[in-house]
């Protein structure tokens, strides 16, 4: 199970950037990265095929993900301000990582979780 992860400050601002864009919508990204044991390095964030992104949700159609071992997990916002997962959120967690970025959509406004809803480790680095 993880229990660190790992982002550039750069990748995480592009992020950020595509929540402010979509505000007061819902955004919704796969995360690529590696796991190496119990660490995860995010790489990019990509924009799911058919997404949808709504006032209080945002969702994609699983089954239309292409096959690729470096998606895992996936990252969205919550305009609310709050950053912990919600049923809905774990109901649907995709991969072995959720991150979850708050408004107003800055550095400190973003928390990782396991599919369990437990808060991990994240590092800007």
């Amino acid at each position: 199970m993880l229990k660190e992860v790992f982002v550039s400050c750069e990748v995480l601002e592009a992020f950020l950037e595509l929540c402010r864009e979509v505000f007061p919508r819902e955004n919704i990204m796969l995360i690529r990265g590696k796991v190496r044991g119990e660490r995860a390095e995010i790489k990019e964030f990509l924009i799911p095929p058919f997404s949808t992104y709504g006032e209080g949700f945002s969702s994609f159609p699983t089954h239309m993900i292409p096959f690729d071992l470096s998606i895992i997990g996936i990252a969205h916002s919550h305009p609310s301000g709050d950053n912990s997962p919600s049923d809905e959120d774990l109901n649907h967690f995709y991969g072995k990582v959720m991150l979850i970025a708050a408004y107003p959509y800055s550095k400190v406004s973003v928390a990782a979780y396991n599919s369990k809803g437990l808060k991990i480790g994240f590092t800007v680095e």
